[in-house]
């Protein structure tokens, strides 16, 4: 994780991101890229705090506060463009932030840790189940889908079963919680926090105060982005779908990007791997059904669960290609440059797919 004092100089990019913003709105392609760069250290900043506050609360607060604070940045940057309309948007930044933590994330650790490592060992056990959750977490976004396409002119029920799939993920992400934090802690190694060693020194009231101020700036600067990020598009001949898969869940993701590749050069795969699969699961089982429950209350119409067939293609192959690489406990360099590899092919699909 980035450390706040190193990172300071970043977060002069929020005051400049509002004044931009203020001073030259029509400037999209501008206030974007402002807006982009202000987000990428608030999302360290609150997993820093996160982190730290979970190790000082313990495995249950911390979990719920973890699983409440962990995906921020993607909740707001979701519920805006929700809130504008870009429900397209949101479902690309949820496909991206999916295939791009177990495909680009732990791609990249699994080459930084094994060139500094040549084979890294993590927890079979342990892999095996978090790529079992993420297996599920595909089969309730790929239904939605099958069932789009089948049960043409009935969106009233087909409007029902995503939201009912949406709480029946949320009931099985709470019950994930209660059992990696709880009754198979032992499992997934050592608590929430570790990797966060000057929290002791920070009062806790003021770890509380710079995630809640973290989080409003990234309200901020979320609604900057949301707003030019059309316009953006259109300017630099790309698709909608292409910015929100690879663009918007790269910002939203960049605070785990860098803690697991950090993991993994200091020889913690499990950790890296941890947090690459567990924060995809976290999107599908927590993150798309909030943002689904959400949107009959901000949106101009309820969000569904109908991805694209090249989204449910891509998830799909990321959930198939993890599972192989994770299936023995052990990992290298090469290993890496494969799902690196796979991560570019999906991403230049994305961006030659034509606009819809």
């Amino acid at each position: 994780m980035l450390a706040m004092p190193s990172g300071r100089w970043l977060l002069a990019a929020v005051p400049v991101a509002l004044v931009v913003g203020v001073v030259a709105p029509e400037r999209h392609v501008l206030v974007f890229c402002t807006a982009v760069v202000a987000i990428l250290p608030l999302a360290a900043v609150i997993g820093h705090a996160t982190e730290a506050l979970a190790g000082r609360l313990g495995g249950g607060i911390g979990g719920l506060l973890n699983a409440t604070f962990g995906n921020a940045a993607e909740l707001i940057i979701g519920a805006l463009a929700l809130r504008e309309g870009h429900v397209d948007l949101v479902k690309a930044s949820l496909t991206g932030s999916i295939i791009g933590n177990v495909l680009l994330v732990f791609g990249a650790a699994a080459l930084v840790g094994g060139l500094k490592h040549p084979v890294q060992r993590f927890n079979r056990t342990a892999a095996g189940l978090g790529s079992t959750m993420l297996l599920l977490s595909a089969i309730g976004l790929v239904v939605p889908a099958v069932f789009h396409r089948l049960a043409h002119g009935m969106s009233a029920a087909e409007l029902r079963l995503d939201t009912e799939i949406a709480v029946v993920l949320l009931v099985t992400y709470g019950l994930s919680l209660v059992f990696t934090l709880r009754t198979h802690r032992n499992l997934y190694g050592t608590g929430l926090g570790d990797t966060v060693p000057d929290a002791a020194a920070v009062p806790m009231g003021r770890w509380v105060l710079i995630l809640l101020a973290a989080t409003a700036a990234v309200a901020l600067v979320s609604e900057l982005l949301v707003g030019a990020v059309a316009a953006t598009a259109q300017a630099l001949g790309m698709t909608e779908l292409f910015v929100g898969v690879v663009v918007v869940a790269l910002v939203g993701n960049a605070a785990e990007h860098v803690s697991a590749v950090s993991m993994a050069a200091d020889d913690h795969m499990d950790a890296a791997l941890a947090i690459a699969v567990g924060s995809s699961t976290q999107i599908a089982l927590f993150v798309a059904p909030v943002l689904v429950l959400l949107s009959y209350l901000i949106a101009p119409a309820p969000m569904d669960l109908h991805f694209t067939t090249f989204e449910l293609v891509s998830i799909g192959i990321a959930v198939l290609s993890v599972s192989f690489i994770a299936h023995d406990g052990e990992t290298h360099w090469m290993e890496g440059v494969q799902l690196l590899a796979v991560y570019a092919i999906l991403a230049l699909g994305f961006f030659f797919l034509p606009g819809t």
